[in-house]
């Protein structure tokens, strides 16, 4: 080989190795964001929910990237990723924790990052999906039959759903498309929550006469909680790109942004227009709605049509909120309509405006996952509601979870640290 031409492989392999670096740092970087939006669950159910149970849904956001992770690793990263080769299948499992490939940490794995960085960002996923859950059943859930849920629905349900579209699975051959989890996490969340929120039934004087909501007890909290998601969501989407590409990752940060603010202003309208108030608590949830909505798409949809996708989210999550109301559901954070709702119109959206998209593998897909997700869910609380009981006693919801559960309570009233007495 000529010394120019080993000059010019050289220069490509130097380049690789840099894009290769960069991809690296960057979805490293993805993985925090995503990570931190455990933090930004936390503050948006504490915020939303009554202070005599901040610290038990503290506590259950607290504990379920911990146990998410740990079953991640052990079983759920095999069981999303079992290489399915060119026979897509339903169910495969590559063994038991985590074992790196020969060659893993270089570009022999993935053109985009080594094998560490892949677990590390697919196990930060598995932990959002089941705190969708945590908000929605919130105030009246036992903590041992929440973690229990989880266990199962983290180390079993999500990875095997997972494994079907990102693991390269049946679902995918059929052309369905969700870039970073519109279905895959956020309905799939949404799927458990129904089922959660059907079987343990409403609080305790939720729906007396027309219906009783219960009021946000920090506002303030909240609106910490839905930026800390936005935040979240940059890595959420942005690394679902898989690499550092350039284009691509600033059309998708693009399209998410463009989806929440249009989220936002969707559910402002809606919301002024029906309860002829202007209504916080909805615009923040329109903000997620918005979020949820594009990221089936973020990567195949134009920054219009994100907009477009966005607003209609905003919409929806109004009329699913109304919804529940009517049929007597109580979603305390409104999980069900952000992530299950929103989910499935995200996901639907992408056969809509998707480039070269087919509308009829998206619904074959929701469909799917939903009678997947909400099934074993239904099965998992009906299984504990009837042998351990999913559900404190009247007197320990009353009073509050916090010190019935935890021995504990979230706030003082006084200086002195004087603890109230009920």
């Amino acid at each position: 080989m000529s010394a120019p031409m080993q000059a010019a492989v050289s220069m490509e392999d130097a380049a690789k190795e840099a894009f290769f670096n960069t991809s690296n740092v960057w979805m490293m970087v993805c993985a925090a964001l995503v990570f931190i939006m455990n933090l930004g669950f936390a503050a948006v159910e504490a915020g939303f929910s009554q202070t005599k149970n901040t610290v038990n849904i503290l506590f259950k956001n607290a504990i379920t990237p911990v146990i998410g992770i740990l079953l991640y690793a052990l079983v759920g990263f095999n069981l999303m990723y079992p290489g399915f080769g060119d026979v897509p299948g339903w169910f495969g499992f590559a063994g038991f924790g985590l074992t790196e490939p020969e060659g893993g940490g270089t570009l022999a794995y993935n053109a985009g990052y080594p094998y560490y960085t892949d677990f590390l960002f697919q196990a930060m996923f598995a932990a959002t999906t089941a705190t969708i859950v945590s908000g929605a059943v919130a105030e009246r859930i036992k903590f041992s039959a929440y973690i229990i849920f989880t266990i199962f629905f983290v180390g079993l349900v999500y990875p095997i759903c997972g494994s079907w579209q990102w693991g390269a699975g049946m679902v995918s051959s059929w052309g369905f498309h969700d870039f970073a989890g519109s279905t895959l996490v956020h309905s799939v969340g949404g799927w458990g929550a129904l089922a959660g929120i059907i079987l343990l039934g409403p609080r305790i004087g939720r729906f007396v006469g027309k219906g009783n909501p219960f009021p946000a007890s920090n506002f303030a909290l909240g609106t910490i909680g839905v930026f800390i998601l936005w935040l979240g969501w940059f890595g959420f989407n942005g690394g679902s790109v898989l690499s550092s590409d350039p284009a691509l990752t600033s059309l998708v940060l693009t399209n998410t942004t463009l989806g929440a603010c249009a989220g936002a202003v969707g559910s402002f309208i809606l919301a002024t227009l029906i309860f002829k108030t202007y209504d916080y608590g909805l615009v923040l949830n329109g903000i997620l709605a918005g979020l949820v909505g594009i990221t089936a798409g973020a990567d195949v949809v134009t920054p219009m049509e994100s907009i477009y996708i966005g607003f209609i989210a905003g919409l929806i999550v109004v009329l699913a909120v109304i919804f529940l109301e009517k049929i007597k559901l109580d979603d305390v954070v409104g999980a069900v309509p952000v992530h299950l709702f929103c989910g499935v119109w995200g996901t639907l959206a992408v056969g809509i405006w998707g480039t070269d998209m087919s509308f009829i593998a998206q619904l074959k897909g929701v469909a799917v996952y939903g009678a997947a997700a909400f099934t074993a869910s239904f099965i998992l609380f009906a299984i504990m509601k009837y042998t351990m009981g999913i559900r404190v006693d009247a007197k320990e919801e009353t009073e509050g979870l916090d010190v019935h559960e935890h021995g504990v309570h979230a706030y003082t009233t006084s200086l002195t640290g004087e603890i109230p007495v009920h």
